[in-house]
C-alpha cells in the first residue's frame, strides 16, 4: 500500500508516522529485545519525527513508502560496497551472473569510495574487446551521471537488447581526459575455461570466472592437456581479470591440486556463519609444478584459489597484487519481491590471512606488457649457413603428443593463440620458471 500525503493535511501524516513508528519498535523488540535500549528508541523516534515533518510541511506531496525505502537503501548501502537493498527487478536478476544467459557488455563492477568502478572486464566480451580495463571509473552511462547511482541501476542500464549500443564514459589513471566508449551489447559467453599447450609438456589453463559448471569444465580441459602431454612438466593457471563467482567452485577447484589441509575459512559475528573448507585426503595424481597468474582484476573466488595454493606452497603466484575482495555476502528475500544483500563474514586463507582490502601479493611481481618483436640484425654471423639450410637435410621430428593433439577429434570450442600468449610478458615469465624448474630438478638426477 502506498502512503501518500492526504489533501486535508491534518490527520493522515501523524497517523502514518505513528504506524511506521509502532511497526519499527515492534519489529525491533521481536528481533532482539536487547536492541530496544534508549539510544535505539530515540533514533527510531527521530526517524518518525522527520517522516512526519516531511509529510506535513514539505513543499510537495511526498510518497512515504518511497521515503522509507530510500532510508533503508541508505542504511544498508552505507555498510560496505557489497551490501544493498534491492527492488524486485534487481532481486530477480541477481542469479544472472552465475547461471542463464543475458545480453550486456561483459564487465563486473563495484562501488569504490562512492564511485562506480570496474573490477574487471570478462575476457572475450564487448567491453574486453573495446578496451575497458580493471580500475576504470565509470562516470556516465548513456549521458546519465553515475553519481549516487545504485549498482543494480548501472547493471540494468548496461544490459539490454543484443547489438544495441551503450555509451559509457570512464576516467582512467594516467589518462589526462575522460575516455568515451560506444559498445554494442552481445550475449555474454558462459564458457569460463580455456586451455592450450604452450610447449610440449607445459599446459596453460585460463579461468575467466567461477560459474556453476566451471569445475566440470576444468576437469575436461585438464584431461585434454594431460592426454596431449603424457608427462606434464608444468601448468600455468591464469586468473587475471577473473572477478570471482561461486565459493563452492573455488573450493572444489583448489581441491584438485591439494591433498590435505584447509582451503579457506569463513568467520563472522555469528558462530553459525563460521565455516572451514578442507581439502580431500587422497593420493596426489597431479604432482607437476603450478604457476598462478593474478592481477588487480583477480577478485573473490580467484583470491581464494590463489591464496590456498600459495599458503600450501603448491603454486608460485606471479603478477601483481589482486583486488582484495575477501568478504562473504548472503541474500535474504523480503516482502513484495524486495531483497537485501549484506556481508556476514570474511574469508581467511589457510594461514589465517585476511584477503579483505589487502589482496593476494604475488611471490614474484611481474607487470603486464606485450613483448615486442626485436628487429632481426643481418650481421655476418646471422647469415652463417646452418644445418637446416643444407640440401636434403633431415627435417626435425614432430613430437608424438603434438601429432595426437592435431588429429584428436575432440577440439576446443575456443582456440587460444599460443604465439600471442608467448608475447605476454607474464605468461612468458611463468613458462620460463616452469622450464627452469624442470632443468634444475634434473641436475641432481631427481
Amino acid at each position: 500500500m502506498k502512503l501518500r500525503h492526504s489533501k486535508n493535511n491534518i490527520i493522515r501524516p501523524r497517523w502514518c508516522a505513528a504506524v511506521v513508528f509502532c511497526i519499527l519498535i515492534l519489529a525491533t523488540e521481536l528481533i532482539n529485545p536487547l536492541m530496544a535500549d534508549d539510544k535505539t528508541y530515540n533514533s527510531l523516534k527521530m526517524f518518525t519525527d522527520v517522516l512526519e515533518e516531511l509529510e506535513k510541511n514539505y513543499v510537495d506531496d511526498v510518497n512515504s513508502e518511497a521515503l522509507i525505502h530510500n532510508a533503508i537503501k541508505g542504511m544498508v548501502g552505507n555498510l560496505d560496497p557489497h551490501s544493498s537493498f534491492m527492488p524486485p527487478e534487481a532481486f530477480d536478476e541477481l542469479q544472472d551472473d552465475t547461471k542463464g544467459e543475458f545480453s550486456g557488455i561483459g564487465i563486473v563492477i563495484t562501488m569504490k569510495d562512492g564511485i562506480l568502478t570496474v573490477v574487471s572486464p570478462i575476457e572475450g566480451t564487448p567491453a574486453y574487446k573495446a578496451g575497458i580495463q580493471a580500475g576504470d571509473s565509470i562516470i556516465r552511462i548513456d549521458d546519465k551521471s553515475t553519481k549516487d547511482m545504485e549498482l543494480w541501476e548501472a547493471v540494468n542500464m548496461m544490459r539490454g537488447p543484443q547489438n544495441k549500443p551503450v555509451h559509457i564514459t570512464v576516467i582512467r589513471e594516467g589518462e589526462p581526459a575522460a575516455l568515451d566508449f560506444s559498445i554494442n551489447r552481445d550475449l555474454i559467453p558462459m564458457e569460463s575455461v580455456r586451455s592450450t599447450t604452450l610447449k610440449p609438456g607445459f599446459g596453460y589453463l585460463r579461468i575467466t570466472n567461477f560459474r556453476m559448471n566451471t569445475l566440470d569444465d576444468i576437469k575436461t580441459h585438464l584431461g585434454r592437456l594431460e592426454a596431449e602431454n603424457k608427462e606434464m612438466k608444468g601448468l600455468i593457471i591464469d586468473l587475471r581479470n577473473n572477478p570471482g563467482g561461486l565459493l563452492d567452485q573455488a573450493v572444489k577447484i583448489s581441491d584438485l591440486f591439494l591433498t590435505k589441509g584447509d582451503i579457506v575459512s569463513i568467520k563472522g559475528k555469528q558462530e553459525k556463519n563460521a565455516q572451514v573448507f578442507r581439502a580431500s585426503e587422497r593420493d596426489d595424481d597431479r604432482k607437476y609444478p603450478v604457476v598462478i597468474l593474478i592481477n588487480g582484476g583477480s577478485a573473490s573466488a580467484s583470491e581464494i584459489v590463489a591464496g590456498a595454493l600459495q599458503d600450501h606452497s603448491r603454486a608460485l603466484i606471479l603478477g601483481t597484487t589482486s583486488f582484495g575482495k575477501g568478504s562473504v555476502q548472503t541474500v535474504r528475500p523480503l516482502k513484495d519481491g524486495y531483497g537485501i544483500k549484506y556481508t556476514i563474514a570474511r574469508y581467511y586463507t589457510p594461514n589465517g590471512r585476511s584477503i579483505q582490502a589487502k589482496g593476494i601479493e604475488p611471490d614474484l611481481e611481474v607487470e603486464y606488457e606485450i613483448i615486442e618483436e626485436k628487429e632481426k640484425k643481418t650481421s655476418a654471423f646471422d647469415r652463417m649457413v646452418k644445418e637446416k639450410d643444407l640440401k636434403n637435410s633431415l627435417k626435425p621430428e614432430q613430437a608424438q603428443s603434438s601429432e595426437k593433439a592435431k588429429t584428436s577429434p575432440k577440439k576446443q570450442q575456443i582456440v587460444l593463440d599460443t604465439d600471442q600468449l608467448l608475447h605476454d610478458a607474464q605468461v612468458k615469465r611463468a613458462l620460463d620458471i616452469l622450464i627452469s624448474y624442470g632443468v634444475f630438478s634434473n641436475l641432481n638426477g631427481s
